[in-house]
């Protein structure tokens, strides 16, 4: 593995990456809080014939944490993966995007080429305004809760949202490494994630559903229902589509199960087939 840190568009961009040069290629993006560390059990369990990125993104990880939340939002993120799968010259790779990682994977690839989408407990945003103008202003108080409280007792708040309750059957241990990669987060970079790019933020993708014909797969937890209803609503639009819901798991697949969920991102690359 080589932890890898560039700048792109003024802005300092980390990465990790395994395999350089191997035949098919994945790229790997985290949700809200997370990093390039909440894939590291999903990609060990992958076969070393997989070219990786997993990537920090904007007001994440190692990733720079601009002051101004303007820089965050998805045109912004958009352009920066652009430019770095530029640089890099990738293409033709399968892109994974987890929650909020999954909203910008779609935002991409309703702009950009990609081999296929892995999309996991994702949406294309909120259509209804009213719903957006709630959920903006809920997530500008979140915004001003970090910056005011702080990181722990934020991280105290998040943990115990009914989202993740399901990670609470996880072993000790586990929780606490999540804990810990919370808990490295930045207040400014998080703060300033939920005003540039939150869910109420974004526009909404649900009018460009139609348009991505690439082979999309959808991956829900079974304890998720608000995940599995919103991919059973966005199969109704994606030409392309199948959707898998795993037994017995929550919001975060890739954490509560990574064995399973890297066989399936093997078995669905491998197998050419989303059916």
């Amino acid at each position: 593995m080589e932890s890898i840190t560039v700048n792109i568009r003024g802005i300092d961009i980390h990465f990790n990456r395994y395999n350089n040069g191997a035949v098919d290629k994945i790229v790997f993006l985290h949700g809200f809080t997370g990093s390039t560390h909440t894939w590291n059990e999903v990609i060990s369990n992958l076969p070393n014939t997989f070219d990786i990125l997993s990537i920090d993104l904007i007001g994440h990880g190692e990733t720079s944490k601009p002051i101004n939340p303007g820089r965050y939002v998805v045109e912004e993120q958009i352009a920066d993966l652009h430019a770095l799968f530029q640089q890099l010259q990738w293409s033709n790779f399968t892109l994974v995007g987890y929650s909020m990682g999954g909203r910008l994977a779609l935002a991409y690839a309703s702009k950009y080429p990609v081999k296929r989408l892995i999309l996991e407990s994702s949406s294309p945003g909120l259509s209804d305004e009213e719903e957006r103008l709630n959920r903006k202003q809920s997530d500008e108080q979140l915004a001003h809760r970090i910056l005011n409280d702080g990181l722990t007792l934020f991280v105290d708040f998040w943990e115990s949202i009914p989202l993740f309750h399901s990670q609470q059957n996880l072993s000790l241990e586990k929780q606490v490494l999540i804990r810990q990669e919370r808990l490295a987060g930045s207040e400014i970079g998080l703060a300033n994630s939920l005003r540039g790019f939150s869910t109420g933020v974004q526009p909404s993708y649900w009018d460009k559903l139609e348009e991505i014909i690439i082979p999309t797969i959808l991956i829900t937890g079974e304890l998720d229902e608000k995940f599995c209803k919103l991919a059973e609503a966005m199969k109704k639009y994606l030409p392309n589509v199948a959707h898998k819901e795993i037994n017995d798991v929550g919001h975060a697949i890739h954490v509560e199960n990574p064995e399973l969920f890297a066989t399936i991102v093997e078995d669905i690359i491998l197998k050419e087939d989303v059916r």
